[in-house]
Protein backbone atom coordinates (compact mmCIF):
# COMPACT_ATOMS: atom_id res chain seq x y z
CA UNK A 1 0.00 0.00 0.00
CA UNK A 2 1.38 3.63 -0.76
CA UNK A 3 0.42 6.08 1.70
CA UNK A 4 -1.71 8.64 -0.77
CA UNK A 5 0.14 11.62 1.13
CA UNK A 6 3.62 9.67 -0.05
CA UNK A 7 2.74 9.19 -3.37
CA UNK A 8 4.94 10.13 -6.36
CA UNK A 9 1.43 9.84 -8.75
CA UNK A 10 -1.85 8.95 -9.03
CA UNK A 11 -4.12 7.48 -11.71
CA UNK A 12 -7.61 6.66 -11.64
CA UNK A 13 -8.97 3.56 -13.48
CA UNK A 14 -12.57 2.65 -13.69
CA UNK A 15 -13.45 5.15 -11.33
CA UNK A 16 -10.60 3.64 -8.68
CA UNK A 17 -7.49 5.58 -7.69
CA UNK A 18 -4.34 4.10 -7.64
CA UNK A 19 -1.29 5.62 -5.57
CA UNK A 20 2.33 4.98 -6.60
CA UNK A 21 5.48 4.85 -5.45
CA UNK A 22 7.66 6.14 -8.05
CA UNK A 23 6.66 7.54 -11.25
CA UNK A 24 7.66 4.86 -13.19
CA UNK A 25 5.17 2.10 -12.02
CA UNK A 26 2.56 5.05 -12.56
CA UNK A 27 3.56 5.06 -16.44
CA UNK A 28 4.09 1.02 -16.25
CA UNK A 29 0.29 1.20 -15.21
CA UNK A 30 -0.91 4.14 -17.57
CA UNK A 31 0.17 1.80 -20.51
CA UNK A 32 -1.70 -1.29 -19.33
CA UNK A 33 -3.72 -0.73 -16.29
CA UNK A 34 -5.86 -4.16 -16.99
CA UNK A 35 -2.62 -5.98 -16.31
CA UNK A 36 -2.61 -4.07 -13.11
CA UNK A 37 -6.11 -4.64 -12.04
CA UNK A 38 -7.57 -7.75 -13.00
CA UNK A 39 -7.85 -11.04 -11.39
CA UNK A 40 -7.64 -11.26 -7.71
CA UNK A 41 -4.05 -9.78 -7.46
CA UNK A 42 -4.32 -5.88 -7.67
CA UNK A 43 -0.81 -5.73 -6.19
CA UNK A 44 2.30 -4.44 -7.90
CA UNK A 45 5.69 -6.01 -7.58
CA UNK A 46 8.79 -4.56 -8.33
CA UNK A 47 12.54 -4.15 -6.73
CA UNK A 48 13.98 -0.61 -6.81
CA UNK A 49 15.56 1.10 -4.01
CA UNK A 50 13.42 3.84 -1.89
Amino acid sequence: MVDPEKAAGKSVYQGQTYYFCGIGCKKAFDADPERYVRGNDHVHHHNHPH
